[in-house]
């Protein structure tokens, strides 16, 4: 049972991969490889674009954040120069000495202020800030305790309530009688603008953080981030902590930021402070153009195998299934009888040339056999309807010919009369010259009864043994008496030697017997009447012929049926 169901399966196996599914198989095998490849060498490029870019803007991010630090250091610097001189003369005399002295090419510093212990502006190069009180700030205290470089978080400044950030230098460090803070405000639009190199960039979002997360400075198409706390950034709130609570200079992470896209993030600190500048990349927009040439390639790769297959299938139906199904179809047609199909050779592919001229040579030598065949089907037909002996037609062929003009005679309304022809005493002639003088007797009695037949356009048979008979269409029973008497005198004309016969040489009885074929009668019927006419002969002494009164009887046996 499970033999029968392989081979079941292996048909049904055999007839799915038929030869388009074949052909478009081993066209998939031969492009897919190419357009995969390809895909895999885009993967590939999009992998090294991603880590091309994170190196990139990671060498940004640090090259930011030294530009950064050289601002923060030009700041500590001109704080110590203003320290220095509070540290060697009065308030007067250094106040002057400061607004004399802010360089104009730090544009990023605000304004210097000197701040006593308490916290009250002294002097400052706004006027305005003279008198105020920052002893509540937590940069101005964190210098006094540590006496050293102190640079603030995020600020709104007193005076104008605008984003800044703070600096201060105790003059201590300096001179430690002297207990009044140097302060400088820094202006956080050029801190964004050192980040310009982060502008227009899609996908990259680049922000300078203090050390309570709250962004200081961002570059111009981002500003609006300025003032926020970093948890409420999207898609930067996950790494804020981490960030933050580094305790390295610089490091790098990657993520899946809330909205689902991959992003790698790179940080650095500011040296001397507890900032932190974060720069994002968005991958899928970083690499959105090798992701659209990616995906071109699956379309490309889809159209490809889509074209190929159409391809693969049109060529196959042109180039093999369509020869293939004309040579069937000539094959078709000569196998149903049609001896002149042949395959056009035009239509067909050069591939096919071979087996298209083996087909018409083999169609050729079919029609030639059987040509020979049928010539020599005739031959033995006529051999079945002839007898050799004789050369007449045999009882079979006679019964034919009588079949034929008994229909003929039907439809014409004609005579048809029978002569059954017999030799007399032909036993007695085999026995006294032997069967091969026999056989010559009745070959030279075919010849002259064929000679009548040939002068009467009538049909010379053997019925049988030493038996003739002689058919003859359109013939009245008074012209087949003549008939019949002409042959019995050329038989006996012939005067082949019969001692035992009482007249000395071969003569013949002939029984006569003529109709008008009807439905009513048979063939049979004629047959039998010349039978029993050939029987009177006979007894009437043989050499004779005799008419059987046929025609009579079957009109007195009508006429007895209407009465």
């Amino acid at each position: 049972m499970s033999g029968v169901t392989f081979n079941r399966n292996r048909i049904k196996l055999k007839k799915l991969l038929g030869i388009r599914a074949r052909l478009a198989l081993l066209a998939l095998l031969l492009v897919a490889p190419l357009m995969v490849e390809r895909v895999r060498a885009l993967n590939d490029t999009r992998d090294k674009q991603i880590a091309a870019a994170a190196l990139e803007y990671a060498n940004i991010t640090q090259h930011s954040a030294e530009t950064q630090r050289e601002v923060i250091s030009s700041v500590e610097t001109m704080l110590k120069s203003a320290a220095y001189i509070r540290a060697s003369g009065g308030v007067a005399r250094s106040c002057e000495i400061l607004r004399a002295s802010l360089p104009s090419n730090l544009p990023w510093i605000l304004s210097i202020m000197i701040v006593s212990r308490q916290g009250v502006v002294q002097c400052s190069t706004l006027n305005i800030q003279v008198g105020m009180n920052i002893g509540d700030r937590e940069y101005f205290r964190k210098v006094q305790e540590t006496r050293d470089f102190v640079f603030s978080d995020y600020l709104l400044g007193k005076t104008n309530n605008r984003p800044i950030i703070m600096a201060a230098y105790p003059v201590a460090a300096i001179n430690p009688d002297e207990d009044a803070v140097v302060v400088a405000g820094i202006n956080l639009d050029w801190l964004s603008k050192i980040m310009t190199n982060f502008s227009g960039r899609p996908g990259i979002s680049a922000l300078l953080v203090d050390g309570a997360g709250i962004v200081m400075a961002a570059p111009p198409d981002q500003s609006s981030m300025i003032g926020r706390p970093l948890d409420n950034v999207p898609l930067l709130s996950a790494i804020a902590y981490k960030a933050l609570s580094s305790n390295s200079e610089t490091g790098s992470m990657s993520f899946s930021a809330t909205d689902a896209t991959n992003r790698t993030v790179s940080f650095a600190r500011i040296p001397g402070t507890q900032s932190r500048l974060i720069v994002s990349i968005d991958e899928a927009r970083v690499t959105a153009a090798i992701n659209r040439e990616i995906r071109t390639a699956y379309l490309q790769l889809a159209f490809v195998c889509l074209f190929v297959l159409l391809g693969a299938l049109i060529g196959a139906e042109k180039l093999i299934i369509n020869p293939i199904e004309l040579m069937t179809g000539m094959a078709k047609r000569f196998g149903e009888g049609d001896s002149a199909a042949r395959v056009a050779r035009s239509r067909l592919p050069a591939e096919f040339m071979p087996l298209a001229r083996a087909f018409n040579a083999m169609a050729a030598q079919l029609s030639q056999r059987e040509r020979e065949l049928v010539a020599t089907n005739d031959r033995l037909t006529v051999m079945a309807s002839i007898d050799m002996l004789s050369g007449l037609a045999n009882r079979r062929g006679f019964q034919s010919r009588l079949d034929f003009e008994w229909m003929k005679a039907q439809q014409s309304n004609s005579e048809l009369s029978l002569l059954m022809i017999d030799v007399d005493h032909f036993k007695l002639y085999n026995d006294t010259y032997g069967h091969p003088e026999g056989d010559a007797c009745l070959t030279r009695l075919g010849a002259a009864l064929a000679d009548i037949a040939a002068d009467t356009m009538g049909f010379a048979g053997r019925y049988g043994g030493e038996e003739f008979c002689l058919l003859l269409p359109n013939t009245g029973p008074q012209r087949a008496l003549e008939i019949g008497e002409m042959g019995r005198a050329a038989i006996q004309d012939l005067a082949l030697p019969h001692t035992p016969s009482s007249h000395q040489i071969v003569t013949v009885s002939v029984g006569v017997a003529a109709t008008l074929p009807n439905e009513s009668q048979r063939p049979g019927d004629l047959i039998e009447a010349a039978d029993a006419a050939l029987y009177a002969a006979k007894h009437r002494g043989r050499n004779t012929v005799v008419e059987h009164g046929f025609a009579k009887l079957v009109d007195e046996v009508g006429m007895a049926m209407a009465g």
